[in-house]
């Protein structure tokens, strides 16, 4: 299971959001693993189902336009502002897990 926030969820199941940045102490998923995307963590429901098709580590200043564009659509400075609204401090030395992932049909 991951947890996106609910305006991700559409983006998730039309394809549009196919990356996520996590701040994990270490990794919380491998690729080829499949997790249900939920908003809340105790709820029993789940929106769909996402296979882990790459996981990697970098510094969160590192995140190109084309990693903004899969992360929902954004800018680099738009995804900035939405790490802000969800995270609170953008630190761009910080270190995230970056997890690319495709709905499971």
């Amino acid at each position: 299971m991951i947890l996106f926030t609910p305006r991700h969820v559409e983006m998730i199941k039309a394809g549009e959001k196919t990356q996520t940045r996590r701040v994990w102490k270490r990794p919380r998923a491998k690729v080829g693993a499949v997790h249900l995307v939920k908003t809340e963590l105790f709820s029993k429901e789940h929106h769909c189902r996402i296979r882990i098709t790459g996981l990697r580590s970098q510094r969160l200043a590192d995140i190109s336009e084309e990693d903004a564009r899969a992360e929902g659509g954004y800018t680099v400075a738009e995804y900035i502002q939405v790490w802000r609204e969800i995270n609170g401090d953008w630190n761009p030395d910080q270190l995230v897990y970056v997890v690319d992932f495709e709905v499971v049909k």
